[in-house]
């Protein structure tokens, strides 16, 4: 039995050894990722550690490695660095790879590179810095030896128009070997490569550029299922040695098509077999069946169903590794996207890592693959080059629809016949930012720019760029707006945000600070090191595929929620429908909720593009708990979105939580000067009669400085009568204010023996005058809160014109002053109004104090955020009253970086407060 097994690991063996020999041999001289580098010799001209040889870790950008001078692309071509890079290697060769033919491949350089093996040319110099190129080296090589691998990085090029395209771009300029290096090696008769034409209808057609120096040679490609468990079809023909291209047609029956829903796909083997039957060479393929194409004054479609991008622009970047990135990342990157509810990603402004593709074509985005080129273009010399190695490349993911050449006029008209020469698929080219070939992707659109393309314009129109980040602006904020024009007009095909991540750089030369260029590169929907910002959960809803848009739920509520399918390809009977019952403790301070009941929902039956009904399914006592959370999840069991409704008022709740003490000692009253005591058990709310406003709370002997107010938001209010009197066991404080166009605020403090102070208060607005805010403020000293507990919405700031994506929940914050963008101490940021408060405990380094209102859409002004010192403009500037503690009806919106709030929609405009005259609010203050 020994001997057997034995004689059975000998077979193992050789077999592996033989179907090894069939593949290309694949050996890294560098790392894979920016986690797993090779340590190679190194010596910088310019800058940060330059003039000496030392080591350097590869792949890499130099500059996160401590070497040369960094550098934003909008930085004049005259003054940008020009450092060069001088790396050195040894490695060895095996002697078995004799006779075979052996290339050095590099995935990406910046920028122009020259090779040298064993101190002689392995070729022309390499030109452009975001592609693969490869050189034979199979003559220079010491087989059995040990080789010198000597490489020589110029950070500029000397070709002017890829400076240019490259370098004077709207991104961060990177030197150095940032992605892998490596050897490969083939049998001289070879299978160069092969680009794959699979079709929704099940024709497939495989393009193989063979390298047969014999004739009589076959190639064999054999279709397999995505596991390789399954041959589905075997397709053969015969090789001649003059034989360049061989096209390998069929059909397929049955298949399962690749979308962004779907992810299916299918693995392709081709084999080059000799005529004695053996296998010369053979290499693999992932690839999936579909079909992408642009239908004039239409749409864009795939597999016949019309698309709408939901999409992103991204940059292949980390702060502590620039441009040299790794799947890992790659995979969270696209996971986060897919959890955004999106279904594309541009590329910006480059080729990106080949394994980032491979988990778009693997998990479910779209991409459009762009040539570089930020307002400049390639020569053709250079160009033609360049989009060969791109396609090349790249022509095999099926989740690639679009090629870009270049962008916002950085593109070479010469070039875009290129793209079909190495693409069988045929994909559309299109002009990023311009209207070219039946497209119009125009940048930055206004609201009312969006609503005359669609009157004026039959182009299909999807902006490659829209609602431009800046710091905490764009983004969610007035997507809603835009979101719903897209809806409307059949030839819209969806849009592109600009950016999914702040280009926050860590610096090394400036003590490991992050710089995200002063506001050229804190744009993105995340921070640098993925730090989610409020827009991203905005984004999330709106672009739920599953889209509810129920407001609220009262007691006419019967259990059925209007839902839209806003999928290409799924039914909704295909997704999962759950529900929870909650309710809050009766100590809103314990921040404790319990479930009351859970459930799941009637299978609905909706195809995509239909509407219908919901059945919740839930119990007759649905009404005794205080807020319902529905969650919706797809097909593969990731969440969708959860929505969530309260189902008790901010009145119900506040009398269930309000509950008198046991001690109830009367009242007390004094006056001094100006001041006006109210005492009640040990706490005393001082007033200043000449102001009306609150002063200060004393409790215990100890001081709460809450003070200067309520004011009536925005206005200079004048005192028009102060009074206060006895009422049975209560006492009423009472002051009246007059403003300017007969604006008004009336205001009574009730105290009642046991229970928190009683805030009433109504005013008026002019109706006719247009305003940021309105609702009611007091101060009290930044330096001394430390938090707040609260229920509502969160747990981030919102704005008028991006409230959606909150959940409404108990929240427990601490105090922070991060500034989107700017400061990255942490999120989500503490300061900003806050959605559909009921209430909330304010920490602070004096006593905390509780406030409950009774109405159910106030919004709590924490503090006021501060303006980021890069912004160039007021588009993302918010507008605060004098008060920093504030109760709110009305708030701000916010803008993008090119376009003010008001340019941007309806949700963008100033309030007009029409609904608030004369109505009573009240607030409940809680000092006990």
């Amino acid at each position: 039995m020994k001997s057997k097994l034995v004689l059975l690991s000998i077979l193992s063996f050789f077999y592996a050894l033989a179907v090894q020999a069939q593949q290309t041999e694949i050996k890294y001289l560098s790392g894979l990722d920016k986690d797993h580098t090779v340590t190679w010799d190194f010596l910088c001209t310019k800058g940060m550690n330059s003039g000496k040889w030392s080591k350097i870790q590869v792949p890499s950008c130099w500059e996160l490695q401590g070497f040369g001078n960094y550098d934003y692309g909008k930085t004049d071509l005259v003054k940008q660095a020009d450092e060069q890079g001088f790396y050195k290697y040894k490695f060895k060769v095996d002697n078995s790879w004799k006779g075979k033919l052996v290339n050095i491949v590099f995935d990406g350089s910046m920028t122009d590179t020259e090779v040298k093996i064993n101190g002689k040319p392995a070729g022309k110099i390499h030109q452009g810095a975001f592609y693969r190129f490869k050189y034979n080296i199979s003559s220079l090589l010491k087989y059995g030896q040990t080789n010198l691998l000597e490489v020589k990085v110029s950070k500029k090029s000397q070709n002017l128009s890829v400076n240019q395209a490259e370098r004077e771009a709207d991104f961060w300029i990177f030197g150095g070997i940032f992605r892998p290096v490596y050897l490969e090696a083939l049998p001289q008769s070879n299978i160069e490569r092969i680009a794959v034409d699979a079709k929704a209808n099940g024709d497939f057609m495989l393009s193989v550029y063979p390298k047969s120096q014999i004739d009589g040679y076959k190639l064999e490609a054999v279709v397999k299922t995505s596991d390789g468990s399954k041959n589905l079809k075997t397709i053969s023909e015969t090789v001649n040695a003059r034989d360049t291209l061989i096209n390998l047609e069929s059909n397929f029956k049955d298949i399962q098509l690749w979308s962004p829903e779907f992810p299916n796909l299918y693995w392709v083997e081709v084999n080059l077999i000799n005529e004695k039957g053996k296998t010369v060479h053979s290499i693999n393929q992932k690839f999936g069946f579909r079909t992408v194409e642009l239908r004039p004054k239409d749409g864009f479609y795939l597999n016949n169903q019309k698309v709408i991008f939901k999409g992103v622009n991204r940059h292949s970047f980390w702060p502590t590794s620039g441009r040299t990135t790794s799947k890992a990342l790659s995979i969270t990157d696209v996971e986060m996207m897919k959890d955004m509810n999106m279904n594309a990603v541009r590329m910006s402004h480059y080729p990106p890592d080949v394994h980032f593709l491979d988990v778009c074509d693997s998990l479910g985005l779209m991409v459009l693959d762009e040539l570089t080129g930020w307002h400049n273009f390639y020569d053709d010399s250079i160009g033609h080059r360049l989009v060969k190695e791109m396609v090349i490349r790249d022509v095999n993911h099926p989740s690639i629809v679009i090629w870009d050449n270049g962008n916002e006029g950085g593109f070479n008209f010469n070039l875009d016949d290129d793209f079909a020469k190495y693409d069988p698929q045929n994909r559309i080219v299109i002009h990023p930012w311009a209207k070219f070939r039946g497209t119009d992707t125009k940048h930055y659109p206004t609201y009312n720019a969006l609503q005359n393309n669609f009157i004026y314009n039959d182009d299909v129109f999807f902006p490659t760029e829209f609602l431009h980040g800046l710091y905490d602006g764009g983004h969610g904020a007035g997507l809603e707006d835009f979101w719903d024009v897209v809806l409307k007009y059949p030839n819209a095909a969806g849009g592109f945000l600009w950016v999914f991540a702040d280009e926050g750089v860590v610096r090394k030369d400036k003590k490991d600070s992050l710089d995200a260029a002063g506001n050229f590169a804190p744009d993105g929907i995340l921070g640098p090191y993925h730090e989610k910002e409020g827009s991203y959960y905005t984004i999330k809803e709106i672009w739920s595929p599953v889209y509810i848009n129920q407001k609220n739920i009262t007691s006419t509520f019967n259990g059925q929620l209007p839902v839209e399918n806003r999928y290409m390809f799924t039914n909704l009977n295909q997704c999962k429908f759950t529900w929870k019952l909650a309710s809050f403790n009766n100590k809103p301070d314990s921040l404790a909720k319990q479930i009351d009941a859970t459930g799941g929902a009637d299978n609905i039956d909706l195809s995509p593009n239909e509407r219908g009904w919901l059945n919740l399914k839930l119990p007759e006592n649905w009404m005794n708990s205080d807020v319902l959370y529905v969650t919706a999840k797809d097909p593969h069991n990731k969440e969708i979105f959860t929505w969530s409704w309260p189902i008790k008022t901010a009145k119900d709740l506040a009398k269930k939580w309000i509950v008198p003490t046991t001690a109830q000692a009367a009242i007390s009253v004094s006056e001094e000067q100006n001041l006006l005591q109210i005492k009640q058990d040990n706490i005393t709310l001082i007033f200043n009669k000449t102001t009306g406003y609150l002063q200060k709370v004393v409790k215990a002997g100890k001081d709460l400085s809450l003070s200067e107010g309520p004011v009536l938001a925005g206005f200079d209010q004048k005192l028009d009568s102060f009074s206060h009197k006895q009422s049975g066991e209560n006492y009423t404080v009472s002051a009246s204010y007059k403003g300017k166009d007969n604006d008004w605020l009336k205001v009574d403090w009730t105290f009642k023996p046991g229970l928190p102070v009683k805030l009433e208060y109504s005013y008026r607005q002019n109706e006719k005058k247009e305003v940021d805010y309105a609702g009611i403020t007091f101060n009290y000293p930044e330096e001394k809160i430390t938090g707040m507990q609260y229920l509502g919405r969160g747990p981030y700031h919102v704005y008028k014109n991006r409230l959606k994506g909150q959940r409404f929940d108990l929240w427990d914050k601490k105090y922070n002053n991060t500034i989107t963008g700017e400061i990255y101490e942490g999120y989500p940021e503490f300061k900003g109004n806050h959605a559909e408060v009921y209430w909330v405990q304010i920490e602070n380094k004096e006593f905390p104090f509780k406030v409950y209102t009774e109405q159910d859409h106030v919004f709590l002004q924490m503090l006021k955020t501060e303006k980021p010192k890069g912004a160039f403009n007021k588009n993302t500037d918010i507008n605060y009253p004098k008060g920093n503690l504030g109760f709110m009806d009305y708030i701000p919106p916010i803008g993008t970086k090119f376009h003010g709030a008001d340019e941007m929609g309806p949700e963008g405009q100033k309030n007009n407060v029409t609904n608030k005259s004369g109505e009573v609010s009240a607030l409940w203050f809680d000092f006990r």
